[in-house]
């Protein structure tokens, strides 16, 4: 299990949707998601400390978030009821 200072990194995120029965492609159609989006959000953001700045990473990245039961980036998850 992760610390709470360490973040899923793109791969971790990937099993974790594997374990699920998914993929990346098929969570982001599922969700109304363009897969490309899912991918490049993922790639820039999954695993570091940086908050996404559009409102719609931030909503892939929150969504991923509760997918997979960890927070993706740090803070995506607060706030959340």
């Amino acid at each position: 299990m992760l610390t709470h200072w360490e973040h899923m990194k793109k791969r971790q995120i990937q099993a974790k949707l594997i374990e699920q029965g998914t993929s990346f492609r098929r969570w982001a159609l599922d969700r109304g998601y363009q897969p490309r989006t899912v991918t490049q959000v993922v790639n820039r953001y999954a695993g570091g400390n940086v908050q996404p700045r559009g409102r719609l990473s931030f909503k892939i990245l929150r969504d991923l978030s509760h997918e997979v039961g960890q927070e993706v980036v740090p803070g995506v998850m607060r706030g959340d009821v």
